[in-house]
C-alpha cells in the first residue's frame, strides 16, 4: 500500500479528529476577519464562530452539521446582518459536505434551501439598500445560486466516486469470502472422495483377507494345499491393497515430500528410500468396468460362488463413470462377503441399455438379517457415487431372500449414441 493510501485509510478512521482540527484552523482564519456587509453588527465575529463550529461534525453527522450552519446563517440574516464575509462562505462548504457524506434526502433539502437562501439574501439587500442596491441584490442572488450549484455538482461527483470505490471494495471482500468458502467446500468434497476411495480399498481387501484366513485355518489340517492357496491369495490381496493406497497417497503428497519419507509410495518394502530426486508415482489407471472380471475372480478365490451376466454391447466410458460402476460392484461384493453367511452365492448383472448402464448385484445369503457392523459408510458411499453422476441406487432385501443392490448410471451422449442391437445374455 502506498503512503497516500495509508494516509487516506487513517483519515477515514479518524474523521472527527481531522474535521475538528480543520475547523479550528478555519476559525482562526475566518473569525478575526469577519465583518458584515453593512458594518452595522458589532457581533459579527460571534456569528462567524457559530457558523464555523458545526463543521467539526461535517462528515460524522453531515445532516445535523449542515442544518446547524444553515440555521445560523438564516438567523443572522433575519436579525439584521444580511451578509458576513468571509464567514458566510461556510454555507457552501456545508452544502458540499452534506452532498458527499449525507443521505439523499439531506443533500436534496440542502440544495433547495441554499437556492432559496440566495433569493432571500437578494431580496433583503434590495430592500435595505433601496433602488441603488437592486443591482447588488440581483448580483448576490445569482452569485449564491451559482456557488451552490457548483458545490452541489462537485459533491455529487465526489459522492459517486466514493460509492463506486466502496462497491468495488465490498465486491472484492465478498469475492474473497466466496473464494475461501469454495476452497473449504472443495477441500471437504476432496476429503469425502478420498474417504470413499480408502473405504472401498481397505474394506474390500480386508474382507477377502479375513475370508481367506478363516478358510485357510479350517483347511490347514485336512487340506494343506487349500491353506497354501489361501495364504497366497491373502498375500496378493494385501499387496494389491497396499499398492492402491500408495498410489492414492502418492498423488496427494507433494513431490518434495516423497524423498526421505519411509511411508512414501516410492519407498521399498524395507523402508529404504532411493537417494536423489523423488521418484515419480506409478500412476496406474483407475479401475473401470472392464476390471470387474478381475474383481469377481478375486472374490471367487475367497471361496464364494459368483456369476457374471452381461446384456448388451459394452461401450467406452469416461474414467469417472467406469470407476463409479467398479466401486459400487466392489462394495456390493464386499458386503456379501461380510454379511452373506456361509455358502452364499452372488450374481453380478451388467446391462448396457441405450441410455444407461445398469449394475445389479444379488445374493441368496442372510445379508438382510445380519447385524450391522456400525460403520455405514459403504452404502452411503455407493449412493453418493451414483447421485454424483445423475444416477439412482436402490438396495434392500429381495422377496425370496437375500439382498439386492441395483445402480442405474446414465451414459454420456457420446457413449449412448453408438448403440447396437442387444445380443443374448452372456453368463459365466
Amino acid at each position: 500500500m502506498r503512503w497516500w493510501d495509508r494516509v487516506g485509510t487513517w483519515g477515514e478512521a479518524h474523521r472527527f479528529a481531522l474535521d475538528a482540527l480543520g475547523t479550528v484552523l478555519l476559525a482562526l482564519a475566518v473569525v478575526p476577519t469577519a465583518s458584515p456587509i453593512d458594518g452595522a453588527v458589532p457581533a459579527a465575529r460571534w456569528w462567524a464562530l457559530a457558523l464555523v463550529l458545526p463543521l467539526a461534525w461535517r462528515r460524522t453527522q453531515p445532516a445535523a452539521s449542515a442544518a446547524a450552519v444553515y440555521t445560523v446563517a438564516l438567523a443572522h440574516l433575519v436579525l439584521g446582518s444580511p451578509l458576513i464575509l468571509p464567514a458566510d462562505l461556510v454555507v457552501i462548504l456545508a452544502l458540499y459536505s452534506v452532498t458527499v457524506h449525507g443521505p439523499r434526502w439531506a443533500y436534496r433539502t440542502a440544495i433547495g434551501v441554499g437556492l432559496l437562501g440566495g433569493l432571500v439574501l437578494g431580496a433583503v439587500l434590495m430592500t435595505e439598500a433601496g433602488s441603488p442596491g437592486a443591482e447588488t441584490g440581483v448580483f448576490s442572488a445569482i452569485a449564491v445560486a451559482l456557488l451552490s450549484v457548483a458545490a452541489f455538482a462537485f459533491g455529487l461527483v465526489r459522492r459517486s466516486r466514493r460509492e463506486v470505490i466502496e462497491s468495488l471494495v465490498d465486491r472484492a471482500r465478498r469475492l474473497e469470502v466466496e473464494g475461501q468458502q469454495q476452497a473449504q467446500l472443495a477441500a471437504a468434497a476432496e476429503r469425502t472422495r478420498i474417504a470413499r476411495e480408502m473405504h472401498d480399498i481397505v474394506a474390500h481387501s480386508l474382507s477377502v483377507i479375513i475370508a481367506q484366513a478363516d478358510g485357510g485355518r479350517y483347511a490347514a489340517e485336512a487340506e494343506p494345499a487349500a491353506a497354501v492357496r489361501s495364504l497366497t491369495t491373502i498375500g496378493e490381496t494385501g499387496r494389491a491393497a497396499l499398492t492402491d493406497m500408495r498410489r492414492l497417497l502418492g498423488v496427494l503428497r507433494p513431490p518434495e515430500q516423497g524423498a526421505g519419507d519411509p511411508t512414501s509410495p516410492t519407498a521399498g518394502d524395507d523402508g529404504a528410500v532411493p537417494t536423489g530426486p523423488a521418484a515419480p508415482v506409478d500412476l496406474v489407471p483407475q479401475p473401470a468396468v472392464a476390471d470387474i472380471e478381475r474383481l469377481v475372480e478375486q472374490v471367487r478365490d475367497s471361496g464364494m460362488e459368483v456369476s457374471v451376466v452381461r446384456i448388451g454391447t459394452a461401450r467406452p466410458l469416461p474414467p469417472g463413470t467406469g470407476l463409479t460402476v467398479y466401486r459400487i460392484c466392489q462394495e456390493s461384493l464386499t458386503n456379501v462377503l461380510k454379511h452373506g453367511g456361509p455358502g452364499v452365492r452372488a450374481s453380478v448383472l451388467l446391462q448396457w441399455a441405450p441410455r444407461a448402464l445398469v449394475l445389479e448385484v444379488t445374493d441368496d445369503g442372510r445379508g438382510a438379517a445380519s447385524t450391522p457392523d456400525g460403520g455405514g459408510h459403504g452404502q452411503l458411499g455407493m449412493r453418493e457415487r451414483a447421485v454424483m453422476l445423475g444416477g439412482t441406487l436402490t438396495l434392500g432385501p429381495r422377496p425370496g431372500g437375500g439382498y439386492r443392490v441395483r445402480a442405474e448410471i446414465p451414459l454420456p451422449a457420446a457413449a449412448s449414441s453408438t448403440t447396437t442391437p442387444t445380443p443374448p445374455a452372456e453368463e459365466r
